[in-house]
This record gives C-alpha cells, sequence and structure tokens, in this order.
C-alpha cells in the first residue's frame, strides 16, 4: 500500500492554467450559489439559538481536523505526505454546497442546514488556513517524514493562503448576499438553477481531470477509495457523535453529521493547484487524486445515508 502511495505522491498530474482558470470560475459560482442562501436572519438564529449552530461549527473546524490529525498519526506508516497533507486540507475546508439537499433528503433541520453552511462558509475565510498551517505544521513536526522534501514545500504561508480563500470565498459571499438583500425575486428566481448548474459543473470539471489524468486515478484507485472512505465516515461518525453528547435531538444531529461529513472539495483543489500557495511542478498527485476522489464519494455516501435516514423514525431525547 505505501509503496503505491509514494507512487501516487510522486505523480504529475496533467492541469493546465485554462484548467485552473474554469475551477476558479466554477468555485466562484458555488460560492455566490450559497450566499444566495445567506441572510441575515442565520446569524439572528445564532444568537437566540446558539447551541446548534455552535455545535455544528466546532465540530466542523475543531473535531474534524483533530480527529483527522488522529487518524493519520495512528496509520503513519501507511499513509504517504501527499495523502496525509490532503486529508488535512480536505477536512480544513467548509461543508460542501450540495449539504443542504442532503440534509432535507434526510428529514434533518434545513434551517439548521442553512445556518451552519452560511456561518461556516464566511468562517472557512480565516479558519480553511489556519486549520491546515496548524495541522499541517504539526504534522511536519510530530509526524514520520519530517525531512521529505515534499513535505518542506508543502509548508505554507497562511498569510498567502488566506488572501487566495478571500477572494474565492469572500468576494462571491459578498455579492451573493447583496443579491440576496437587494434583488430578493431574481434570487428566488436564480438560486436553484444556479446550485444545481454548480453541481453539474463541478462534476464536469472532475471528469475532465479524471480523463486527463485516466492512468492516475485507476492505478492507485482501490487504496485510495479506502481511505477517503476511512476519513468520510470519521468526519460523518465526528458530527454524529459530538451532536450525540450534547444531548441535541435526532434531526439536528442527523444535519450536523451532514455539515461535516460533505466537505467543499471543489475549494481544496482550487487551492491544491493555485500557483500562489504550492509552487508549480511540485508533485501533488496524492493531495489532488485524494481529493478529487473526496468529491466524488462523499456525495454518494451522504445520499446513501440520507436514504436510510428518510425512512427512519427520529428519536427524541
Amino acid at each position: 500500500m505505501f509503496e503505491a502511495l509514494q507512487n501516487m505522491d510522486a505523480t504529475h498530474l496533467n492541469f493546465t492554467e485554462g484548467g485552473l482558470f474554469i475551477l476558479n470560475i466554477t468555485i466562484a459560482i458555488i460560492m455566490f450559489g450559497v450566499a444566495l442562501e445567506i441572510k441575515v436572519s442565520h446569524f439572528i438564529d445564532l444568537i437566540k439559538r446558539p447551541k446548534p449552530i455552535l455545535v455544528g461549527v466546532v465540530s466542523q473546524f475543531i473535531l474534524l481536523p483533530l480527529a483527522t490529525f488522529l487518524l493519520i498519526m495512528a496509520f503513519w506508516k501507511n499513509f504517504t505526505v501527499g495523502v496525509a497533507m490532503g486529508m488535512i486540507l480536505v477536512a480544513a475546508c467548509p461543508g460542501g454546497n450540495v449539504s443542504n439537499f442532503i440534509s432535507t433528503l434526510a428529514k434533518g433541520n434545513p434551517a439548521l442546514s442553512v445556518s451552519l453552511t452560511a456561518i461556516a462558509t464566511i468562517s472557512a475565510i480565516v479558519m480553511t488556513p489556519l486549520n491546515f498551517y496548524v495541522w499541517g505544521s504539526l504534522y511536519s513536526k510530530l509526524g514520520p517524514w519530517a525531512n521529505n522534501p515534499l513535505l518542506q514545500q508543502l509548508t505554507i504561508n497562511p498569510v498567502e493562503m488566506f488572501k487566495i480563500v478571500f477572494i474565492l470565498l469572500g468576494v462571491p459571499i459578498v455579492i451573493g448576499m447583496l443579491t440576496n438583500h437587494f434583488l430578493p425575486r431574481f434570487t428566488e428566481f436564480a438560486k436553484k438553477p444556479i446550485r444545481i448548474f454548480s453541481v453539474i459543473f463541478f462534476i464536469g470539471m472532475l471528469a475532465i481531470l479524471f480523463a486527463n489524468n485516466y492512468d492516475h486515478f485507476i492505478r492507485h484507485i482501490a487504496w485510495i477509495l479506502l481511505i477517503v472512505l476511512l476519513h468520510n465516515g470519521l468526519a460523518i461518525s465526528t458530527g454524529f457523535g459530538f451532536a450525540s453528547l450534547l444531548k441535541l435531538n435526532s434531526q439536528n444531529r442527523r444535519t450536523i453529521a451532514i455539515e461535516t461529513g460533505i466537505q467543499n472539495s471543489a475549494l481544496a483543489l482550487v487551492l491544491i493547484f493555485n500557483p500562489s500557495i504550492f509552487p508549480q511542478g511540485l508533485a501533488l498527485g496524492g493531495m489532488a487524486i485524494l481529493t478529487a476522489w473526496w468529491g466524488i464519494w462523499h456525495i454518494l455516501a451522504g445520499l446513501s445515508i440520507a436514504t436510510i435516514w428518510r425512512n427512519k423514525p427520529y428519536r427524541y431525547l
């Protein structure tokens, strides 16, 4: 397994500047669509009913990165630098844009889901660079591959990453919220088509990435799918377990589990291929392939769990 993942780490994927530009446009559209759902009332809800929202935010931005780091250290003999840093980056990202749909399908709490998406997306402008820097730095000091050249090159400047994340998330969010406030009719008309379009467009981008690097993806599919399955299962379990520990009702538990388990892998891919963060020519195969598989698997896992929960009665405490 380790030798196969080492070969994957050393892979230089075929991804052009044009592809990166299209991916940047995709993430901008995705975040604009998310922002169309954000209202001031979501932040008022945080003040009125803070517990479920705070549980969700802590689960996503504190417990998931911590749990990811512990998983990496538990299997340090099996995970290479690229795979480990890819897992840390995915865990540092906010929730994915399909989490609201999946939460509704699972008979979760749609209002809580939208509020968590809103707050997590805005928080990610700071928390994503911070988490990647903190846990990546800790891995570089405590992990077994401290002298690995790739690890040294993957140690990024959090300020530079903050600038990129602010542009990718902050600008579309501001425009989307202003559109929501000043053009409510257009917002109601546009938000569903934009959400659908963004998901289809992202899947299309993944398909192109797969097509251009088919041999690399297929060669490593068995091990990387196992790692993604473990990581995603850990994410969902972390959200559900933490919400259960704090005695939230079943509806909120489902929602927080989904919000923690559905990650914005599109943002992670944009960051991986951004030359301002990671040097051009760097072998990022491990990070990119893991992130791309995450983008597919978390949707399949989310839909599967939602289908099971949809037909299961609530248990209120």
